[in-house]
């Protein structure tokens, strides 16, 4: 018996910590701001470079007010100092310019030197998330909300740039700037004017956090409600003929128009909150300013400053409070930018259900390969299971053919032998290789599908055809589309091989987009294929002469049919009959109908319907 089969399809991902009632808990900002730092660290010169940059850009800041000091000092009017009213303001007045130069080409240096380093680690980890996003699960893409998640992706891949944006331009600088004006005010005047610089902040900056905090809430229902509608308006225009069908676009409208009341009432809330923010914060720096410049004015009057010692402080002031005065928006965009990173992150955190064995090999064939289930046992659902020790093998370059009513477990034989799920119990081996032990990647390459329920991508028809082997080329093509008897059909076409086919293939019929199904598979040319009612979209003129292609592109492979139509399988070398996840009834067509049993009534009556006007 063979170990647990969940035991061996996961891998080390760091578990997203939960809380009791299992939703995502809400974690350290550190943690998310640690999980972005080693994307940027690949750019280490950069950002060492970017950091240099900055930082000479605000020792070129701070120094204009000192200029501007010594500039209006040099203004004041003396009898008999023509020479120096002319000399000494004109390059000082060159000086300012310069710095005030140096500042903005510091400044731009650093965003461009660091602008690699940004989109490079956005490219990273959107790359990584949707490289995770296609390792993960079958279960996990039929149960998630792909407006909802597209949404949490783009927000996470903004929220990256935004972060960078805000931290490394804005926040960083100002603390520096602040670390260099505290310094200059304490050396040059009495330590009044630091204390109530520094008072001011502290009360600026513990005010903005507070109440930035206790608004986060906000805006995180503002953007859950934001993807809810989005996942609505989405899910409802993927779904514009259903809708039809059923006249029910008031009804769509009716859900869309509640998840944007809902979002309406959330963004007034978030809105009317950042305007108390707003206020709260120029209340703290209009006191701030009026007493700093109090107490300059009073210095000038008593003679201990000069009008430049004046005109320096207020420069001062200007330059930290101006930027401050973002510090409520630029904390909560840091903050969203973080919760918006974190469920990127938490999407990478995903576990995924199969993964490759540690050593696994790739699949190793010679030839058409012996497809065997052994005792396979599984379930979607515990409480529910699907196949009931089911036994049986397809000996190499032979067609075996399960057929049986709707909900039997007959496409899950297929996805089992993909992969996407791991059995229960038994194993499912080729050419003896149980395909746990084997890539996956090797295994999917060895197999081809024609499923029943054929979905496009929104581009050529040509491109949909060279899905099964993109290097294969325009001819090659060409060859597989007349295999499937479509190469007539798209000649007709406008823009034959160019022609667009829609969202999900719907500007084709369902026969259209099934033949395009085979071209692919065809050109794809594997040793194991599947045909999962590969012809039920199809007329039977059609489907009699689909059936002569499928059965030569069946030769010398290993196939696997699982059919509805029993006319399509008359031919197989076996026929298994599956009812409620167990084989009843195994043989050749010609056997089995003779045996009288469950087989011989569903003959009996496709035929009876056949026949009937």
């Amino acid at each position: 018996m063979r170990p647990d089969s969940s035991a061996r399809s996961t891998i080390a991902l760091p578990a997203s910590p939960t809380t009791p009632g299992g939703k995502p808990a809400q974690r350290s900002d550190w943690v998310t701001l640690g999980r972005l730092l080693p994307y940027l660290w690949q750019y280490k010169l950069r950002v060492v470079l970017a950091l240099g940059f900055m930082v000479g850009a605000k020792m070129a800041n701070v120094s204009v007010p000192l200029l501007l000091k010594e500039l209006v000092d040099a203004m004041t009017i003396k009898p008999g100092s023509v020479e120096s009213l002319l000399v000494v303001p004109l390059g000082l007045l060159l000086a300012y310019g310069l710095l005030r130069l140096s500042t903005s080409v510091f400044t731009e240096l650093r965003e461009l030197v660091f602008a690699k380093a940004t989109e490079g680690a956005t490219r990273s980890i959107a790359l990584q998330v949707f490289g995770h996003l296609h390792a993960l699960s079958l279960r996990f893409h039929l149960e998630r909300q792909t407006g909802g998640m597209t949404r949490d992706i783009e927000r996470g891949t903004r929220g990256v740039q935004s972060l960078i944006s805000y931290s490394l331009y804005s926040i960083f600088p100002t603390l520096i700037e602040v670390a260099m004006v505290l310094a200059l005010l304490g050396t040059k005047f009495d330590m009044g004017y630091v204390w109530i610089t520094l008072v001011a902040l502290v009360l600026y900056v513990s005010f903005t956090v507070v109440v930035t905090e206790w608004r986060t809430k906000f805006r995180r229902q503002m953007n859950e409600l934001e993807s809810t509608s989005q996942s609505r308006a989405i899910d409802s225009l993927l779904n514009y003929e259903t809708v039809k069908y059923f006249n029910n676009e008031g009804f769509e409208a009716r859900r869309y128009d509640e998840a944007l009341e809902k979002l309406r009432r959330a963004r007034i809330k978030s809105q009317t909150t950042l305007s108390l923010l707003n206020a709260g914060q120029q209340l703290v720096i209009a006191i701030a300013l009026v007493l700093m410049l109090w107490r300059a004015t009073q210095g000038v009057v008593s003679g201990e400053l000069t009008l430049g010692d004046l005109v320096m402080v207020n420069a001062f002031m200007i330059q930290l409070y101006i930027p401050l005065g973002f510090l409520g928006v630029l904390y909560r965009e840091i903050k969203q930018s973080l919760t918006d990173l974190d469920k990127m992150f938490v999407l990478l955190e995903k576990e995924r259900e199969i993964a490759d064995a540690p050593g696994a090999q790739p699949l190793a064939l010679a030839g058409p390969p012996a497809v065997k289930f052994e005792n396979v046992h599984f379930s979607y659902e515990p409480a529910r299971e699907i196949l009931h020790g089911v036994s049986f093998e397809i000996p190499p370059g032979r067609t075996v053919a399960v057929v049986g009513p709707s909900g039997s477990g007959k496409s899950t034989l297929a996805r089992l032998l993909y992969r996407f799920y791991d059995i229960g119990a038994g194993a499912i081996t080729i050419d003896g290789q149980d395909i746990r032990d084997v890539t996956q990647a090797s295994l999917r390459q060895a197999i081809g599908i024609v499923p029943q329920d054929t979905v496009l991508f929104n581009d050529t028809i040509e491109y949909n055809i060279l899905y099964g082997r993109p290097d294969a080329g325009h001819e090659a093509a060409v060859q597989a589309a007349q295999a499937a008897h479509i190469h007539s059909f798209i000649e007709r076409l406008p823009l034959g091989y160019a022609t667009m086919v829609g969202e999900r293939g719907l500007k084709l019929s369902g026969g259209e987009k099934q033949r395009v199904a085979i071209a692919r598979t065809l050109l794809k040319n594997p040793p194991i294929v599947i045909f999962d009612e590969a012809t039920s979209a199809l007329d039977s003129a059609n489907e009699r002469a689909i059936q002569a292609e499928l059965k030569s592109a069946a030769r010398n492979k290993t196939t696997l049919v699982i059919a509805h139509r029993l006319s399509t399988v008359v031919d197989a070398h076996e026929i298994l009959v599956l009812v409620n996840g167990e084989i009843v009834e195994r043989g050749t067509h010609a056997v089995l109908v003779s045996r009288g049993g469950t087989y011989a009534g569903m003959w009996a009556l496709q035929q009876s319907q056949s026949d009937s006007p």
